[in-house]
């Protein structure tokens, strides 16, 4: 195992920064002990933004980079990189926030949702709970995880009005393992599979006999699940769409029918152009145009919000070339079952894309060695925050759900339980 000196000091400061994450809530307790406002107060807060601190070290390590290596070789690197990911989700994340849009989304679920009341007689919250995190994260194997997380988080934000720390922190793992394993029904959705389907010619017909059907049970159980063990918290502690919808309807212009075409048809021209940075943030800055025109029917765009997680995407991957040196030969020393449970741990400290991507420049994979890897790092999404890159856009919606900040040992003791269910499914069933 060889490695550079640069290198080494990637790998050193990613560390520093996934320590970092760890240590968020308790610098923003230390925060409020000075005035606020005040200089101390301020740079405390930032360190303690979940959002910012990959940043904030990926700025660190650019600063020792050119100190070490100059000007010209810092920015060779930068140039290298491939920052679409971040880009596309900063879009996604504004247009999906919008009012038509969420309404629209609503409107759909309640109509699934009404079906199901009529034909089971099951109690509205749960159901329309029920029908949110399923139809929520399986759709985004169709409008990208992204694009399903935003979605998904803010209607459960709708729906939740006195949570416990216990409920939302379960709420919220299954939400991240359900996204991480929804989008696996197309070979165009999962960040993970994206990186590796045209390399290794995994087609529509391969993930859905492979993954799609496998992903489905296991979000289908994993919500049943959460609703089976929370049912008379969640009773409590939300209200129906319906109740959300006239909550929202005394205060808010009726949307008309071609506001919500006209949305809808931008988020379609966003996600069909997801890979192609320069066409989606053309259509992204034309949209903003239009959301300017509509602004009777929209509320405040979600730009500092979606500007932090596309940050927090960024500086994630600022490091990830410098930690090739040591996974690269960590996959290609591993047996199936090792490499299966290696990808699902190593996932809750590297971006789950990151490490499918890695895995697909080690020539010496088996076809089962590539599904153990692929599986594992869709199965292990939901564990940490940085683990599957939606994740980030579906916490920023939330985060004032968890008064001083997430706690990620708290969210990894959540997600041990749906995270079983998907290597459950993904690899003993």
């Amino acid at each position: 195992m060889t490695y550079t000196t640069i290198e080494l000091l990637g790998t050193i400061f990613f560390g520093l920064a996934v320590m970092h994450t760890f240590m968020v809530g308790r610098i923003l307790q230390w925060s409020h002990h000075f005035p606020k406002d005040s200089l101390w107060s301020n740079i405390l807060h930032l360190l303690g933004e979940i959002e910012a601190v990959f940043a904030i070290w990926a700025s660190i390590f650019m600063v020792v980079f050119i100190a070490l290596n100059g000007w010209t070789a810092a920015i060779q690197y930068q140039t290298s990189l491939n920052f679409v990911e971040p880009f596309f989700i900063f879009a996604i994340m504004v247009v999906c926030s919008t009012r038509p849009i969420l309404a629209a989304a609503r409107q759909g679920i309640m109509t699934v949702s009404t079906g199901l009341q009529k034909v089971f007689r099951t109690p509205p919250v749960l159901t329309d709970l029920f029908v949110v995190l399923i139809i929520g994260p399986l759709s985004g194997s169709f409008i990208t995880e992204p694009a399903a997380m935003t979605v998904t988080a803010f209607m459960l934000n709708s729906m939740l009005h006195k949570e416990t720390s216990k409920l939302i922190y379960a709420l919220i793992a299954v939400l991240f393992v359900n996204v991480s394993i929804g989008g696996a029904l197309t070979p165009f959705a999962a960040p993970p599979i994206l990186m590796v389907a045209s390399k290794w010619n995994w087609d529509f017909t391969f993930i859905i006999t492979n993954f799609g059907w496998k992903s489905a049970l296991a979000v289908f159980v994993n919500t049943s699940l959460l609703l089976a063990i929370f049912r008379r918290e969640l009773k409590e502690s939300c209200i129906t769409l319906k109740d959300v919808e006239k909550r929202l309807a005394g205060g808010q212009a009726q949307i008309p029918v071609g506001v919500t075409v006209v949305h809808l048809f931008f988020l379609a021209g966003i996600v069909v152009t997801g890979h192609y940075q320069n066409a989606f943030l053309g259509i992204f800055l034309l949209f903003l145009g239009v959301a300017s025109v509509t602004q009777r029917y929209q509320d405040s765009l979600r730009l500092k919000e979606s500007l932090l997680v596309s940050m927090f995407l960024g500086g994630i991957i600022q490091f990830g070339a410098f930690q090739k040196w040591w996974l690269a030969p960590l996959l290609a020393g591993m047996s199936d079952l090792l490499l299966f449970k290696g990808a699902v741990g190593l996932t809750a400290i590297t971006d789950n894309a990151a490490l499918t991507y890695l895995g697909s420049q080690v020539e010496s994979l088996s076809d089962s060695s590539k599904y153990a890897l692929v599986a594992g790092a869709i199965a292990g999404g939901g564990l940490t925050i940085i683990a599957n890159a939606p994740n980030a856009a579906g916490y920023s919606i939330l985060s004032h759900k968890f008064p001083g900040g997430i706690k990620p040992l708290n969210l990894l003791i959540a997600a041990l339980v749906p995270t079983a269910v998907a290597i459950f499914f993904l690899w003993v069933f």
